[in-house]
């Protein structure tokens, strides 16, 4: 039976939006494989990590009936990589092998029973779905995914907070040392929902959301629900269903600094060009700048081990307080390489308390990030 049999690029562009969540190595071997279940016309994809499932759907030609089967994902897609991107591929069944035929190539995979693949249980008690556009989202987790934690014991930091309340989406990171918060506005109103979005999850739902095509009339928008212990997305043909993180994510509004007196507002990209050079002269060990913030200047210096040391000095617009403040740069870097606007804001109280960074751009957009002693 002929599975299917469309253009390389066809495939391989149906292929490649399931596989990002395909772990190469597993104790389950049929994880390593994607799903092909084939209706008539229709051919669906489907991976899934036991955590996570994608599935996605193309129309593309074959033989009629119904038939499924999983094979190899990252082989799969290996093959038709190495294929021109307008040949016909076709993908033939016989008995436990699938015959994929390009031109004179000819492959022969070995296949395991579509039964014994492991789907996801869809949860029951999903709240109201809500949609934004996938730029929207796309632009929100850019702004706070790098604030995550990595492997951290307190495992409801390694995600990422989303709070749909009202007429407001919210998303917050954090990994105890800096917190980031982003948030648009919805088109209806929200009974409160919280979530927490594991760490893979977010990264993956990165990769795969869009930004309107140029010349597109119409925003691509992703339509999400929550559950319990899940959340599902749909958006450009896509069905994306994940675990949640259970555990109580930090009160985010405590952390946010309300009435810092001294602000800074200055270009962004000199700013991080600044922090960069001074980056050079930390060690992997210790990440340590000091900011000297005096009226009309902000200093920046850092030192490390072998006394060496390295001094910048920025023209500020700024009359307020004279004082001297330590900060983890990587974390400043990171802020500031994640945004694209021109400037930035940085709000200061004194060399003991945190720092908070605006983006004169984008309402919504809160970056704190704690003092350490140099």
């Amino acid at each position: 039976m002929i599975v299917l049999k469309a253009a390389q690029e066809k495939v391989l562009s149906a292929l490649q939006v399931v596989a990002g969540i395909v772990e190469r190595r597993h104790t389950l071997p049929i994880l390593a494989n994607v799903l092909i279940r084939k209706t008539d016309g229709s051919v669906e994809f489907t991976t899934s990590d036991l955590e996570i499932q994608v599935r996605t759907a193309a129309q593309l030609d074959g033989d009629d009936g119904n038939y499924a089967v999983t094979v190899g994902a990252k082989k799969l897609i290996d093959i038709l990589k190495s294929l021109p991107s307008d040949q016909l591929v076709s993908l033939t069944a016989n008995q436990a092998k699938l015959t994929l035929q390009a031109g004179k190539s000819r492959f022969t995979l070995q296949t395991l029973p579509a039964e014994d693949f492991p789907l996801v249980q869809e949860a029951v008690d999903f709240g109201p779905a809500f949609s934004v556009p996938q730029k929207t989202l796309k632009s929100l987790i850019g702004q706070v995914h790098f604030s995550m934690a990595v492997h951290d014991i307190r495992y409801y930091l390694n995600g990422i907070l989303f709070v749909a309340e009202g007429k407001t989406l919210t998303l917050v990171a954090t990994d105890g040392h800096r917190l980031a918060l982003a948030q648009a506005t919805l088109e209806v109103e929200m009974p409160k929902q919280e979530v927490i979005l594991p760490r893979k999850t977010v990264l993956e739902l990165q990769r795969l959301l869009k930004d309107d095509p140029k010349g597109a009339e119409e925003e691509q928008q992703i339509e999400m629900r929550f559950a319990g212990n899940q959340a599902k997305f749909n958006f450009g043909g896509l069905e994306f269903v994940t675990k949640l993180v259970e555990g109580k994510f930090p009160d985010y509004n405590r952390v946010i600094p309300k009435n810092h007196k001294n602000h800074i507002t200055l270009g962004r990209a000199t700013l991080l060009s600044s922090l960069q050079r001074a980056a050079i002269l930390t060690s992997e060990k210790f990440k340590g700048v000091r900011l000297n913030v005096s009226p009309g200047a902000l200093g920046i210096a850092s030192s490390n081990a072998e006394q060496e040391e390295a001094k910048e000095e920025l023209e500020i617009d700024y009359g307020g307080d004279a004082f001297e403040i330590g900060f983890n740069v990587g974390y400043l870097m990171d802020v500031l390489a994640n945004m694209s606007q021109d400037m930035v804001t940085v709000s200061l109280h004194d060399s003991n308390s945190s720092a908070l960074i605006t983006n004169p751009e984008i309402e919504g957009f809160k970056y704190v990030v704690m003092p350490m002693r140099i």
